[in-house]
């Protein structure tokens, strides 16, 4: 695992669970029109069917009722820059219990208002700086409900792509978020001041080793937008395809970040 910089981006804890609370129900909203012949679709995740997949999307969000059921940690002991880079770990656990839930939820609308109701109830009030045990460690609220925006942007845009025509809609916060998490973890992977990436109008990094930039144009220069950034830094889109399809636009001898890429999965 990398190691993630000590100093890292701060996110209102409002805006964040708003932005949470929106795609959430973005999701929830478009589930509820599924046919059974849509749920019964393959996605691009293994052997996941949507209805699989919809039931991750709840997960993603009970996740944090299951840790406000653990014992709060005496003390913080990892950073959000750490969780990125976690993720593989519990992929196939993760991937079990999505099927079981599946099965176990033929309802997937009340399934995901249960979910719904419980998160709002029980994080409502509550400090940003309360800490929570996650995979990774402890992390204040705050800072996990950052990594539910990439599960569920990252997640509406598997069901978009499962289900051609849902164009269910991204909340712009939460994309945000996403973004620019996503973005920060590139500069620890790879640190350094010879490339610049930018993700319009959400985020600009330095990253890769070389001589540093200090003014004008710099001459590694790294250009996409928000939705093929997060599709490029979870493994959704190769970083050659990206680069063939104009999705993104590289230049400098450091700015193929190919080798980089995906940053989680």
């Amino acid at each position: 695992m990398p190691p993630a910089r000590k100093r890292t981006r701060t996110y209102d804890p409002a805006k964040i669970r708003a932005a949470v609370l929106a795609q959430f129900a973005h999701v929830r909203e478009a589930a509820r029109g599924l046919t059974p012949e849509q749920l019964a679709r393959p996605t691009r995740l293994g052997d996941w069917t949507v209805r699989d997949l919809v039931a991750h999307i709840g997960m993603a969000l009970s996740a944090v009722d299951r840790a406000l059921d653990r014992p709060e940690p005496a003390r913080q002991d990892a950073v959000l820059l750490d969780w990125p880079f976690a993720t593989a770990v519990n992929a196939a656990e993760l991937a079990v219990l999505a099927h079981r839930f599946a099965e176990e939820n033929p309802d997937l609308d009340a399934y995901l208002g249960g979910i719904e109701e419980r998160f709002v109830a029980r994080s409502a009030g509550l400090p940003g700086t309360r800490l929570l045990a996650t995979n990774v460690g402890a992390l204040p609220l705050a800072d996990y409900l950052v990594t539910r925006t990439v599960e569920l942007v990252v997640h509406t845009d598997d069901l978009n792509a499962a289900v051609p025509g849902s164009d269910i809609p991204y909340d712009r916060q939460a994309v945000a978020a996403c973004t620019r998490l996503l973005a920060d973890a590139l500069a620890v992977r790879a640190p350094g001041g010879s490339t610049e990436v930018r993700i319009p109008p959400y985020a600009v990094v330095q990253c890769v080793e070389g001589p540093r930039h200090t003014r004008g144009t710099p001459p590694n220069v790294v250009e996409t937008d928000p939705l093929t950034w997060i599709r490029l830094a979870t493994g959704r889109m190769a970083w050659k395809d990206a680069v063939e399809a104009a999705a993104v636009s590289a230049s400098g001898e450091r700015a193929d970040l190919g080798a980089l890429l995906p940053l989680m999965s």
